[in-house]
């Protein structure tokens, strides 16, 4: 029996977008309308989700729009991701919105509704043509979300030309799917036994198809250019949530439609996924245009979420539980942890933008102390994307690692080893550039005049980023309770694809394996005691002197001081961007957008050929069924 709340949740959506459209003339009311449905709505689905993680039993129903809609374990979490960050944007747009006044902004409010709408009719939907009809819905309301900024039209033209690329590989894929289970029902699908060349063919037509959307290396090209000139809170919509809807597919076709039943699809992901991680977080380290680099740090999460998904998919196929529960916990759970931190850190960036309307973090500096809710929230993020104990991101890489080492310890392949040390360079750099963004923006002085005169944004831009900074800090202290509800996909999966039976049960872990169980709150009292020490001795031994502070001018090596002498984000990565320089040279040739920037000058001719291609494929799919 499906809740009746699941209705009601599309249909807040709907009833936004509704509001907006008829109110247009009214646009103060029309923008509160937008943004308060998509909360309620948001909300709705923060409650279903929840309680379908905790009761652990899958959901089946039939639901208009969708036909058959079925809720389990990964639709849930998928559910909680979008409706969870989904509330805290729009809290955060009651306010930002008014950064569009004149400019869209009603428009804005009406896709923000039909973008999270699509996105929670596809994590449900139960059968292809619901679920390829919503994933087409989700590209074409982000494409117009991105093409608002009149400054976007060739980003968000590469945007749409690329999507259409995936899309029709995405068809193709379930084509075949359809084709041999002879119904477009997912229950159908998973019945199915496409085998040898057909199965490893709509794999690898679904990696990359998904794969354009969830924009790992080399199909990251649209990623850092149409993500940055969007609004910063679709922004994070879209780098927090949207490209984990392309995870969400390959999840679905590889794993529930073809039982990942071959060795190397789980190698070839574990390896694309490794890659991506060193090379996105590489990248952003160069970059000065804060928006830029906190895209390429998307493409740096999703190599590490790859890289959970690629363990377990090979645990799958080498009948290995251990694998399939560490691999795909530390996937998932970070798939959950990336959505909440990277959406906090555009929002953060928007808060900045609002007040400084500039992304050069050379132009920022000492915010601070002006800025001071916004800065609190910002570092939480740049903790927790540096996976710093004891937030979430730690969490999440710790599982990661733990099946990383689980998979050496089988010493088949040298591929595990080299992905650990991949996965530690990775973090190693996440940190050093966090370092560089946090400083460079928020500490020192003043480095343009806007910087100097920044005040705090208003608060439900506040509220909206507070929220998520605390749900960092609730899934990284909260890990050993909220980790099992998580696990739950994979122990499912452990129970009924795999030969070998496993308990399931209320513990993190069922296997053999307490070296991946950590406890973050005694975590953070070890830490926050190692912070407290040092404290309490200059408390009991400092001489009057030390108890004094001292303002001046910075001390520069006897020469006197100048506001040139302070650090860049540039030189602050100089040296490292001198060692990897034949990398950097290598990015444009990565970057597999560069080819089509020739079509996407012709948006009449590309656009209508995809769009026509697309309902081809619909339509073959169809009949061909």
């Amino acid at each position: 029996m499906l809740p009746s709340w699941i209705p009601g949740i599309l249909l807040l959506f709907l009833l936004g977008a509704a509001a907006g459209l008829l109110l247009q003339k009214q646009a103060p009311l029309a923008n509160r309308l937008n943004s308060g449905f998509a909360l309620l709505g948001s909300l709705a689905g923060v409650v279903v989700a929840v309680q379908a993680l905790a009761s652990g039993a899958p959901v089946d129903g039939q639901l208009w729009l969708l036909g058959s809609v079925h809720l389990d374990m990964l639709a849930a979490l998928m559910l909680l991701v979008i409706t969870l960050v989904g509330a805290a944007v729009s809290l955060y747009s009651f306010a930002y919105i008014k950064e569009y006044q004149g400019k869209g902004d009603v428009s804005i409010g009406v896709l923000m509704n039909l973008f999270l709408f699509a996105m929670v009719g596809m994590v449900l939907a139960d059968n292809a043509l619901g679920f390829l009809l919503c994933y087409e819905l989700v590209t074409l309301t982000s494409y117009w979300l991105v093409k608002r900024n009149p400054e976007a039209a060739k980003q968000s033209r590469l945007y749409l030309v690329m999507n259409h690329i995936g899309m029709a590989l995405v068809l193709v894929a379930f084509w075949l799917l359809c084709r041999e289970s002879g119904s477009l029902e997912f229950s159908a699908l998973r019945e199915q036994h496409l085998a040898g060349a057909l199965a490893s063919l709509g794999f690898l037509l679904s990696f990359c198809g998904f794969g354009l959307r969830a924009g790992f290396v080399p199909l990251h090209g649209w990623l850092p250019v149409a993500e940055p000139v969007a609004p910063s809170h679709i922004s994070a919509l879209m780098s927090g949530v949207m490209v984990k809807l392309g995870l969400f597919g390959i999840l679905r076709v590889a794993i529930d439609f073809l039982g990942a039943s071959q060795l190397w699809w789980g190698y070839m992901v574990l390896i694309f996924g490794a890659c991506s991680a060193v090379l996105g977080v590489l990248f952003a380290l160069a970059e000065h245009d804060l928006k830029r680099l906190l895209a390429y740090h998307t493409v740096e999460n999703i190599g590490i979420i790859l890289m959970g998904m690629g363990i377990g998919m090979i645990g799958l196929a080498s009948q290995q539980p251990t694998l399939v529960v560490l691999g795909l916990l530390g996937a998932l759970y970070h798939l959950l942890n990336h959505a909440i931190f990277k959406s906090l850190l555009f929002m953060g960036t928007g808060s900045v933008m609002f007040r400084l309307h500039t992304r050069d973090m050379d132009k920022m500096g000492g915010l601070a102390k002006l800025m001071p809710w916004t800065a609190l929230a910002f570092l939480i993020g740049a903790m927790a994307i540096s996976a710093l104990p004891p937030l979430n991101g730690f969490v999440s890489e710790w599982f990661i690692y733990q099946a990383l080492l689980s998979m050496t310890k089988l010493g088949t392949s040298i591929v595990a080893p080299l992905a650990v040390v991949m996965l530690a360079v990775t973090g190693a750099m996440a940190v050093m550039c966090f370092v560089k963004v946090y400083g460079i923006c928020f500490c020192g002085a003043p480095r343009s005049e806007k910087a100097s005169q920044a005040r705090e944004v208003p608060h439900t831009m506040v509220a909206g980023t507070l929220l998520l900074a605390a749900v960092c800090l609730v899934l990284g202290l909260g890990a050993p309770w909220i980790a099992p509800l998580v696990n739950g996909y994979g122990q499912a999966l452990v129970a009924h694809q795999l030969t070998s039976t496993v308990a399931t049960g209320a513990t993190l872990l069922p296997l053999d394996s307490s070296q991946a169980v950590l406890s973050p709150p005694v975590i953070a009292i070890t830490l926050l005691g190692l912070f407290l020490i040092p404290l309490l001795i200059l408390a009991l031994f400092k001489g009057p002197k030390l108890g004094r502070r001292h303002a001046g001018t910075p001390w520069a090596c006897g020469y006197a001081y100048e506001e040139r002498m302070s650090l860049t984000s540039g030189g602050v990565t100089h040296t490292l961007r001198r060692l990897c320089a034949p990398l950097y040279r290598q990015q444009p040739h990565l970057d597999l957008a560069t080819p089509l920037h020739g079509v996407s000058e012709s948006p009449s001719v590309a656009g209508w050929l995809l769009h026509g291609l697309v309902l081809a494929l619909f339509i073959l799919m169809a009949v061909g069924v």
